[in-house]
């Protein structure tokens, strides 16, 4: 049966990006003997709502600007974890930008994909099972946030099948199918770009008509004259991509504490 794709794997799009500034206050541990980003809130009382965070293809072991995405949504009330499931290889080892030829000449980006979707596909439900019942009480609910390479696990964690979260949100996603959105049965938000070559317009429509179709919940989020990577990886020093780059997580936890 024919699962047209919606959302292409990372492309070169997805090797520039900007550094942010700042001290991460987060640490590292071992779930499911994966690397783990893990930051608090500020109260232990809202320990009890769980961000589950799924990285793009810079990670989240060396990559400042996750992990302070991920303190940002903790500082707001959540638990956060991000895993590593690149293994201390993410893309910038081997790719410095898109016109990079020079870092490693050799570089093969498909077999590198293909490699660390393989190790994800069965370390991320494991990784999932020992965060729920490490950190989980009959009473935590589960946010599911990723993205680009991230996007298929929050929407698997939001599937009929399964269930994981409670409410979920991606941004400029890869690697999704008309199926993703079909089996979609928990709120999602959808953080895009105008220009993005891994989820274009004609894809975005599609997914909306899906989801309406479904009689999913569900919010579009648009920004113009940003490409794909902004929530993660704009330039800072423009004032219009800071704007957009924070109206995405500030929307994403709105998102989640409505639904949580």
């Amino acid at each position: 049966m024919s699962d047209p794709v919606l959302a292409k794997p990372p492309a070169d799009c997805c090797l520039s990006g900007f550094p942010h500034e700042g001290m991460p206050v987060g640490t590292f541990i071992s779930v499911a003997d994966v690397k783990t980003y893990i930051t608090r809130p500020p109260s232990s009382a809202t320990q009890n709502r769980v961000i589950l965070y799924f990285p793009d293809v810079w990670g989240i072991d060396v990559f400042l600007n996750g992990q302070l995405l991920c303190d940002y949504f903790a500082s707001q009330g959540f638990l956060v974890l991000a895993l590593d499931y690149f293994r201390g290889d993410p893309v910038t080892l081997h790719r410095k930008d898109r016109q990079d030829t020079t870092t490693e000449p050799g570089f093969d980006y498909e077999a590198w994909k293909a490699k660390h979707q393989a190790f994800a596909a069965v370390a991320v439900p494991k990784w999932i099972d020992a965060v729920k019942t490490q950190f989980g009480t009959p009473e935590t609910k589960y946010a599911a946030v990723g993205y680009c390479f991230g996007a298929p696990y929050v929407m698997d964690a939001l599937s009929k099948t399964t269930s994981t979260a409670c409410v979920g949100a991606f941004g400029h996603p890869a690697f999704l199918n008309e199926s993703h959105f079909i089996n979609c049965a928990r709120p999602l938000f959808l953080s895009c770009a105008e220009t993005d070559h891994t989820f274009p317009a004609p894809s975005r429509h599609r997914a909306e008509e899906l989801l309406t179709a479904g009689k999913r919940t569900f919010h579009i989020q648009l920004f113009s004259g940003v490409e794909h990577g902004f929530c993660l990886r704009g330039n800072m020093e423009d004032a219009y991509e800071r704007f957009t780059k924070e109206e995405s997580a500030d929307g994403i936890v709105r998102w989640f504490k409505k639904f949580m």
